[in-house]
């Protein structure tokens, strides 16, 4: 399993609309892409315009080939983008422990 982490900042007075526009993404786009297992969205307290999105993949290339440069990333860029102050920083991660 592949844990891809996005860092993302979004413009400041907008943190209300975005909560529900990443919230409709991950429901009705995230959902469908292949190898998706599942997803964790936090809200910074500190700094509100900050979330770290969380989705776990079976394979790196669900996401980086599959989703990414398929249909569907399309629209989930064209609901979450708008809202983005600087593009998300964003890495995969595999998990070393557990406890």
């Amino acid at each position: 399993m592949i844990l891809e982490i996005a860092d993302i900042r979004i413009h400041p007075g907008r943190e209300a609309e975005f909560d529900q526009a990443i919230q409709h993404g991950l429901a009705t786009v995230i959902a469908k892409a292949q190898g998706m297992r599942g997803w964790k969205v936090n809200k910074c307290i500190e700094t509100p315009q900050r979330y770290l999105l969380q989705i776990f993949w079976d394979t790196l290339e669900d996401h980086t080939v599959s989703f990414r440069e398929g249909p569907l990333f399309a629209q989930w860029r064209a609901i979450v983008g708008p809202f983005f102050a600087a593009p998300p920083l964003v890495e995969h991660f595999t998990l070393l422990a557990k406890s």
